[in-house]
Parts: C-alpha cells; sequence; structure tokens
C-alpha cells in the first residue's frame, strides 16, 4: 500500500490552521500582556485571567474530547466486556466533574487567586510536601499525552500509510510550538477551531460507517450476539461495584488533574467560570453520542465481507486500532481522511492542555517556589518554554511502549484519584490536615491500591477484598477498590494528622522533632490568595 498522498496534504493544511491560530493567539497575548501589565508566568499559565465564558467552554470541551477519548471510547464500546454500559459511566461521570468543579473548588481556588491546584499545599505544608504532590501531578500529565497521541498515530498510520512514529512526533511537535509561543491563549484559541473540526467530522463520518453494506442495524446488535458480542455491554449484578467505584472514578479523578483547575483560574471571573462548568457538562455529552454511534456500528458490522477480512479486529487484538480500521475499510477515502483531521484535533486540543498543565506545575510550584524564588520573570518564562519542551519530548516517547489507550488513560487517572484528590479536598476544606498526615496518606493510598492487583502493570491482587473470585487463572477484585485507596487516604490524612497534632501540642514528643512546624500551625488561618489579591465575581 502506498502512501496516501491526498490524506497527506489535508493533514498538512490542517497542521498549518491550527498551527497559524497558535501563532495568531501568541500576538494577542502580547498586545493584552503589554496593555494590562501582567507578569509573563501570570500570561502564559492563566492568560491573566481574562478568558471569557464562550471560550471557556470551547477550551474545557475541547481538551476532554481528546484523542484517547474518540479513539478510546470507540474502543471501549467494541470491548464485550465495556461496550455501552461502561462508555455511558465513563461520559456521565467525567462530565459530571464540571458540576462537582463549579460547585466547590472555583470559588475557594479563586478567591485566593492560586495559579495552579498546588498552591494550598505551598500555604499550608510548606516544600516538602508541594514537591511530592508536584511529582505526582506530572506523572499524571505525562501518562495523560501519550493516551492522547497514541489515538492518532494509530489512525494516520492505517489510514495514510505512514510510519507510527512519524505521525506522532509531527504532531507532537506542532502542539508544542503553538504552545511554546502564546501558553494559554493559543491552547484556548486553537482549541476553539478543533472543537469545531472534531465535531463537524464525526458528523460527516458517522453515516458513511453506519450506512455502509457490511454494517447491520444497530438496533439488533444492541442486545443480541449476532457478528459481535452485543454493544450494550454486560451490566451483570456482579459488577455493580466496579461500575459505581468506575463511576466516581472517571468523576472525581478529573479534579486531580491541572488542567481542570486552571480553566476555572485562566476565567475572568467566579460567575465565568462556572457558566462555562455547566455548559461544558452538556457539550461533552453531546460530543459522545457520534463516539458512542460508531462504537455501535462497528460492533455490527460483518469483518469477513470487509477489504479487512476474518478474523475481526478483536479477535486479532486490535481492538485499540479499530477506529481507523473502521475509517480505512467502511469509508471512501475522502471520509477516511476527515476521520484523521478529526482525530488529530482531538489529539492536540488535549495534548497541549496536558503540556502546559505540567509546565504550569514544574515552574511555578518547584521552579519557583523552591528552586529558584527569587527568579525573574523572564527567567521564568523560559523555564515555562523548557518544561513545555521537556514534558512533551518524554510524553511523546511513551508512546513507543505502544500499550492500549485505555491503559495509560487509566494509569494516569489513577494517580489522580487516589492520591491527589483527596490530598486536594483535604487542603482545602479541612482545617485539621497537616503534612505528616499528607505523607502517610499518599504511602496508605499508594499502597493499598497497589496490594490491591492492577492488571495493566500486571501485579496480582496480594488483599482480597469481599467477592475476589479466581477466574481462568486470574483473581478479580469486585470490590471498589480504587474508591476504597482513595478514602482510605483521606483517613489516613485525617488521623495521622490528628495524632500529629496531638502528640507535639501535648508535649509528648519534643518540639524539637517537629520538622513540619505542627505547633506552630495550631490554630490554623484561613488560606490567603497569593499575591494578597481577591478575585472579582
Amino acid at each position: 500500500m502506498a502512501v496516501n498522498i491526498p490524506g497527506v496534504i489535508v493533514m498538512v493544511v490542517f497542521y498549518l490552521l491550527v498551527l497559524g491560530t497558535g501563532i495568531w493567539a501568541s500576538f494577542k497575548s502580547k498586545r493584552k500582556q503589554k496593555k494590562s501589565g501582567a507578569t509573563g508566568m501570570e500570561m502564559v499559565l492563566l492568560g491573566n485571567r481574562s478568558i471569557n465564558w464562550v471560550v471557556g467552554v470551547f477550551t474545557m470541551t475541547a481538551t476532554f474530547v481528546g484523542g484517547a477519548t474518540v479513539v478510546g471510547t470507540v474502543e471501549m464500546m467494541y470491548t464485550p466486556s465495556m461496550g455501552l454500559t461502561w462508555t455511558m459511566i465513563m461520559l456521565i461521570s467525567n462530565s459530571s466533574s464540571f458540576i462537582i468543579e463549579a460547585l466547590f473548588f472555583a470559588k475557594p481556588m479563586r478567591e485566593r487567586r492560586f495559579v495552579t491546584m498546588l498552591d494550598p499545599f505551598n500555604i499550608k505544608y510548606g516544600k516538602v510536601m508541594t514537591a511530592v504532590m508536584s511529582l505526582a501531578s506530572l506523572c499524571s500529565d505525562v501518562t495523560w499525552v501519550p493516551s492522547t497521541l497514541t489515538g492518532l498515530g494509530g489512525t494516520m498510520s492505517v489510514v495514510l500509510d505512514l510510519p507510527f512514529s512519524v505521525c506522532i512526533w509531527i504532531s507532537a511537535a506542532v502542539a508544542i510550538t503553538y504552545t511554546l509561543l502564546g501558553g494559554l491563549y493559543s491552547v484556548a484559541y486553537t482549541d476553539i477551531i478543533q472543537v469545531v473540526l472534531i465535531f463537524a467530522g464525526m458528523l460527516i463520518c458517522v453515516p458513511f460507517v453506519m450506512t455502509s453494506p457490511h454494517t447491520l442495524d444497530i438496533s439488533q446488535t444492541l442486545m443480541n450476539n449476532t457478528l459481535h458480542a452485543p454493544w450494550l455491554g454486560q451490566p451483570e449484578m456482579k459488577r455493580i461495584w466496579i461500575m459505581i467505584d468506575d463511576f466516581l472514578f472517571f468523576a472525581l479523578g478529573l479534579l486531580g488533574y491541572q488542567w481542570v483547575h486552571q480553566r476555572i483560574l485562566s476565567s475572568s471571573s467566579t460567575t465565568t467560570a462556572k457558566t462555562a462548568s455547566f455548559v461544558a457538562f452538556f457539550t461533552v455529552l453531546i460530543f459522545g453520542i457520534p463516539v458512542i454511534l460508531l462504537g455501535a456500528a462497528v460492533s455490527s458490522t460483518d469483518w469477513n465481507q470487509t477489504t479487512y477480512g476474518s478474523p475481526s479486529p478483536y479477535e486479532r487484538g486490535q481492538a485499540a486500532m479499530v477506529l481507523p480500521i473502521a475509517l480505512e475499510h467502511l469509508t471512501p477515502p475522502f471520509v477516511s481522511i476527515i476521520g484523521i483531521g478529526c482525530i488529530a484535533a482531538a489529539v492536540m486540543s488535549s495534548a497541549d492542555s496536558a503540556l502546559l498543565s505540567a509546565s504550569s506545575i514544574f515552574t511555578s510550584n518547584i521552579y519557583k517556589n523552591i528552586l529558584r524564588p527569587q527568579a525573574s520573570d523572564r527567567e521564568i518564562q523560559w523555564v515555562i518554554r523548557a518544561a513545555v519542551v521537556v514534558v512533551g519530548v518524554v510524553g511523546t516517547s511513551l508512546t513507543s511502549l505502544k500499550n492500549s489507550i485505555v491503559t495509560f488513560w487509566f494509569l494516569g487517572s489513577e494517580v489522580a484519584y487516589v492520591v491527589i484528590f483527596p490530598q486536594l479536598v483535604c487542603v482545602l476544606f479541612l482545617n485539621i490536615s497537616n503534612s505528616y498526615g499528607a505523607i502517610m496518606g499518599v504511602v496508605v493510598g499508594l499502597v493499598l491500591r497497589l496490594l490491591s492487583g492492577h492488571p495493566s502493570l500486571g501485579l496480582d491482587p496480594v488483599l482480597h477484598f469481599p467477592g475476589c473470585t479466581l477466574e481462568d487463572g486470574v483473581y478479580v477484585q469486585y470490590a471498589p477498590v480504587k474508591t476504597i485507596s482513595m478514602l482510605s487516604t483521606i483517613a489516613a490524612i485525617l488521623l495521622f494528622s490528628y495524632l500529629a497534632s496531638v502528640l507535639f501540642n501535648k508535649g509528648v514528643l519534643p518540639e524539637k522533632c517537629d520538622v513540619f512546624k505542627v505547633k506552630a500551625q495550631h490554630s490554623p488561618v484561613p488560606l490567603s490568595p497569593v499575591g494578597g489579591a481577591t478575585d472579582e465575581k
């Protein structure tokens, strides 16, 4: 098969469009900075807190509806053990995170004018715990990059017949370039272009896939084992706790990512931030409709009658590539090219957010607060650029592992859910928490999660919760192990924080042993705004 020249030309035009938008936004950012007198860091990382609700909706939607979401959701729909049941859990719970963010986190974080979600750790716990949480956050963001890029690389290599690595590195280079130039402004305004392309592309592709002569009526295959397992999935009663676990995992896990809070902190006001979040809840669900239809269609396809042949992608172990395979074998060439553009837009809309998110954490919470507090604004801007490049290169390099998109996606989210989210809740809302409790929370949460077993890491469970059974030689946990680990993190934080406070304040342990100065924090005060300013409503 030769390289698809028309497809390559279309992709070049698409990349130039996105890059041009990013460059235009970078000039807009510089003009606004001169007018407002904002610092370079505040402008690059938060757009001088001036993003309106319309742009906010676009950038929130685009960041979530990434390559992992589009390609990974079709894979999820096509996988018999998941299907529509698990897909709906994922979509509803993920979009619910915007509602939770608006109701509980937007006001306290904006009133204190945080630059990143880890600022309260630096204020309350100090440098050591901030460094620990920064590393956890960086791990989540770095694993988010390959989860989005893998979907694009697979699609382009199948449809355009280009090498997997070439497709990924070119796309990563474009995202790195415009993120370097304009920071949040470039990310936000390219998101507008990307959202339009994603939705338009999917609307064009869906009818061709569903009306292919090799695709059965999806209503007939919803619950019937015709050509493939029913695309409804397997909603068995014994898996009810796993379903609840996954719902909470997706709904609360996203709140452990910096990019979610970055969109809130960059809004022009608290009201604007909340409005954008509420609207994004509905737009994410709307974007899920065409992806679900694509997943239902590929689950209803007689692959033996296509040019792909038999056995099916699932039987060949290619479920992760089922979307590009469907575009290649079920649609005309021009439609498959449009599909690639759609996925490329989705990929870059998430990849650029991960790049900016990770560079924000490193620059603000590690470099400026810990390594070089005296760094100039110009120096900080160069550090941001260097961080974007390093995160982009490291994250893109992980794609060489060629794991399932869902694997990368879950691993990053596990750290966010089990470690970062409970820590953020405690530092913002529970005055009793201190550094001793926070450190023990990390240890207890991670150890418990690893001892519970993790198939993606090849770990068999050491702790067998009620319902754990041996199936086909493998132990399966039917208990909500992720949520148990998350709640254990919160419990450990509160318990050990209380114990440390009592031991030092009652004089049981000498004050010289109090390395985190818990005794000095005996009368907690509210977290003060960064820079001493307050947020406008």
